[in-house]
């Protein structure tokens, strides 16, 4: 069946496209997109009506499928929480067409054999494309690298430890060296163990008046400058994953002034919430790096709205109901966010952070850039 989509508002900022027109889809393919003030092709003319199915689109807005580049789909390991299936089956709900999953599943993406695993279950299971994201260390453990090459062969499109840092600073030096030669990101979990072992929410006055123990803002920042120092060492590709304090956004920004090939990434709920939200003791807003203050939120805003931040991914973290339904102390971190990205993006939209198109470009071509895939765009 042949398809013409008419009246939407189609945005695709990797062709800069913002305008009323029309999408002519064939056998599942997009063959054709024209705006109003041009004139229908002859291909699309001599369509017979009664050839194509028409959808109206007034009042509604035509973008490429969304892309997350900070997923986790628990499998292989923790199908109780998370299955490729359901996983990207939340995906598409949400818009998304495109996810990456992070590595640190049971066993951890460190080998060939795992990445295999998660490509035919989502060639046989998944529901929207999925990309593998190899660890950057055996096990993550930051004692060996892991075979990165291999992986890279293997699908791999990236590299990350996350769920933990990197905290040997030689590994993660030859980790960037690495990706200078493969052409491929190092996504950094940013903190510094030693300062965030046993917090479970933001350290501040909330947490002071709740009796939580507090994860401080230098836990994130001080690897955010290593990480940083490191990139401008090798001329790596560094990608900085879930910024959520105001000074790793200023350190983001001055290295961008300085040529060093770094990008970043938040999350909903970083530019949406504040610790102030904890006072109910929700555990379904504990999460790593921790919601911080309405300063940092309006830091992150500034970030984004700047182009410090260059991408708003999920983070989509499930769990259990067993692993919430705990003591906040004990409850595990993690949130689940693919389902209601966009439409919480939307919000810096009706709050003049960002255009329309701003926001789609955040979450379609630039983290598509950055990965290296041919996603992204309606073309």
């Amino acid at each position: 069946m042949n398809i013409v989509i008419i009246n939407g508002r189609i945005i695709d900022p990797s062709k800069n496209i913002d305008g009323t027109g029309e999408i002519y889809i064939n056998k599942g393919k997009i063959k054709e997109i024209n705006l109003m003030q041009k004139r229908r092709s002859a291909e699309t003319q001599k369509k017979n009506k009664s050839d194509l199915h028409t959808i109206d689109a007034s009042g509604c807005i035509v973008i490429p499928g969304l892309v997350d580049m900070h997923t986790h789909l628990r499998e292989p390991g923790y199908e109780y929480k998370e299955t490729i299936m359901s996983g990207t089956m939340a995906a598409v709900r949400g818009g998304f067409t495109s996810v990456c999953c992070m590595p640190n599943t049971n066993p951890v993406n460190d080998s060939i054999s795992v990445t295999a695993f998660i490509l035919e279950k989502a060639r046989e299971q998944g529901t929207c494309t999925v990309y593998p994201v190899g660890t950057i260390t055996k096990a993550q453990k930051s004692e060996e690298l892991a075979e990165l090459e291999a992986l890279k062969r293997a699908g791999c499109i990236a590299f990350s430890d996350d769920g933990k840092p990197v905290t040997n600073s030689l590994i993660m030096r030859r980790a960037l060296e690495y990706s200078k030669i493969f052409d491929v990101p190092i996504i950094s979990h940013c903190e510094d163990l030693y300062l965030s072992e046993g917090g479970v929410m933001n350290e501040g006055f909330v947490s002071t008046i709740l009796g939580l123990r507090g994860i401080p803002k230098a836990a994130e920042e001080i690897m955010v400058a290593r990480d940083i120092a490191l990139c401008e060492l090798t001329g790596g590709r560094l990608h900085i994953a879930h910024v959520s304090t105001g000074g790793s956004v200023n350190i983001i920004r001055e290295a961008k002034a300085r040529g060093i090939r770094v990008t970043a990434e938040t999350c909903p709920h970083y530019f949406t919430l504040t610790d102030e939200a904890l006072k109910s003791y929700d555990t379904n807003l504990k999460v790593n790096p921790p919601i911080r203050t309405a300063t940092d939120v309006e830091a992150i805003k500034k970030g984004l709205k700047d182009g410090t931040i260059d991408v708003i991914a999920t983070d989509h973290a499930p769990h259990h109901s067993d692993d919430k339904t705990k003591e906040f102390d004990a409850a595990a971190f993690g949130i689940s966010g693919l389902e209601t990205a966009f439409a919480l993006g939307l919000k810096l939209v009706g709050d003049r952070v960002l255009t329309l198109k701003q926001l789609v470009a955040k979450m379609t071509v630039i983290p598509s850039q950055i990965l290296g895939i041919s996603k992204g765009t309606l073309s």
